[in-house]
């Protein structure tokens, strides 16, 4: 499930990334249409990859607004009896920069009340999740106004480019598992940052 927030005026604002990502994913497996569903936008297939065996999937953008976005998980996930290791929730970070990457199997919310809901719609912490950097705000704005705002001109080459590799994540994700993905997103993570830091100190 990708988070977000339903409207037109929303789409392209940092809180959003999670819908992108969704979108990114229905074009790249072909699935058509959607249908409205669990207070939201739900599509679903069989997909395959070469070499693995097919898996079922459903992809889903809550239309509740980002604050009660457990209201679509949750009851998306008792009707199908879904296991919360089956889900993976697509979201913003503000504490990452943007376009980075991370990937959890379990933890906190981190102060984002879109996946704080969903944590309490489903009753554990330990859920999926996969994290999109967009930046920290400037000392002159909260946090609330922050995320509604659209990327800069100069972010947003670093921003389609974490959509994708977001995407790319996910459909890992489904074939591989949570360890692999961990393993290797996390670990691109760890380089960039790594090389961000040598050419800080030229």
């Amino acid at each position: 499930m990708g988070l977000g927030n339903p409207g037109r005026q929303y789409q392209q604002t940092r809180h959003n990334v999670g819908f992108r990502v969704v979108e990114v994913l229905a074009r790249r497996w072909k699935l058509q249409g959607g249908r409205k569903a669990f207070s939201g936008r739900l599509v679903g297939a069989r997909i395959s990859r070469p070499g693995s065996t097919s898996r079922r999937v459903m992809l889903l953008e809550p239309h509740t607004y980002m604050n009660r976005s457990g209201q679509a998980v949750g009851a998306l996930a008792a009707f199908y009896r879904i296991a919360r290791e089956d889900i993976l929730v697509v979201l913003d970070d503000m504490a990452l920069p943007v376009g980075r990457l991370r990937i959890r199997a379990g933890g906190t919310s981190g102060g984002h009340k879109g996946l704080a809901d969903v944590l309490a719609a489903m009753g554990t912490t330990e859920l999926p999740r996969l994290r999109i950097g967009i930046g920290s705000p400037p000392p002159t704005m909260a946090g609330v106004d922050y995320v509604l705002t659209p990327f800069e001109a100069q972010e947003k080459e670093a921003i389609e480019q974490a959509i994708e590799l977001a995407a790319q994540a996910a459909e890992d994700w489904v074939f591989d598992g949570i360890d692999v993905v961990m393993e290797k997103y996390n670990r691109r993570a760890e380089t960039e940052k790594q090389n961000e830091r040598e050419e800080t100190d030229v």
